[in-house]
């Protein structure tokens, strides 16, 4: 429960706490953002970190950020899209292993009574899935929770390897690129500083509506079904 906490926390107040990391840490800021993409989209178990969101913070320190006290915290640019692209792909690689090998296992894994990976995720995913076919490698790396659990269903569902690979480079880069630059570019906004919640929460409003409309769509289907 105390890491959720410190999960929903450092969500909450990703720019503060980007701009203390980077200032504390040094060029280790670099690995951890590596780490912490790498594990959100190469850990079923993992769907609840920052992915957009950090990938959005991440653009918006590139283009360098000034707090209240004068000081500066800085990334660079083409180290972040290099490093997170990386480690997109191979995240979402290691899941496609894991759904290859492991499969379904993972669905009795529990934590103190409470199933790890729930099976509406992965229905979900397989909704999904169904319909857009292998380029929902591509589309779902846009939206949470079905990011996490794609490749997972691809490797399930015994996806080819080589198929998967280059829908997995397309979406990797365009995911961490389009994001990060949204970030770089906009971030530093008045209107954004000002909201950098709103904004963060808007984007991933905006990232699960499509699942939203697809899922009422359904709903809507059977009941005229029946």
């Amino acid at each position: 429960m105390d890491f959720l906490k410190s999960v929903l926390d450092f969500f909450l107040h990703l720019d503060g706490h980007l701009f203390a990391m980077i200032q504390d840490y040094g060029l280790w800021i670099y690995g951890i953002l590596f780490l912490i993409i790498f594990v959100e989209t190469g850990l079923v178990v993992m769907p609840f970190l920052p992915g957009d969101s950090l990938l959005f913070a991440a653009g918006t320190f590139c283009a360098g950020v000034v707090n209240e006290a004068g000081q500066t915290a800085e990334l660079n640019l083409w180290i972040v899209l290099g490093l997170l692209i990386i480690a997109a792909i191979l995240g979402d690689g290691l899941n496609y292993f894991l759904g290859r090998t492991i499969g379904l296992k993972v669905l009795s894994w529990k934590i103190r009574g409470r199933q790890i990976v729930k099976q509406k995720y992965i229905d979900q995913t397989h909704e999904f899935y169904e319909k857009h076919g292998p380029k929902t490698i591509i589309i779902a790396r846009f939206v949470p929770i079905v990011r996490t659990f794609a490749p997972f269903v691809a490797g399930i569902g015994q996806m080819s390897y080589k198929k998967f690979v280059q829908f997995n480079i397309i979406g990797g880069i365009a995911w961490v690129v389009g994001l990060t630059l949204l970030g770089y570019f906009f971030g530093n906004l008045k209107f954004v500083q000002d909201n950098f919640e709103t904004v963060i929460f808007g984007i991933i409003g905006l990232s699960i509506l499509p699942m939203i409309i697809e899922i009422i769509r359904a709903k809507v289907k059977s009941k005229k079904a029946q």
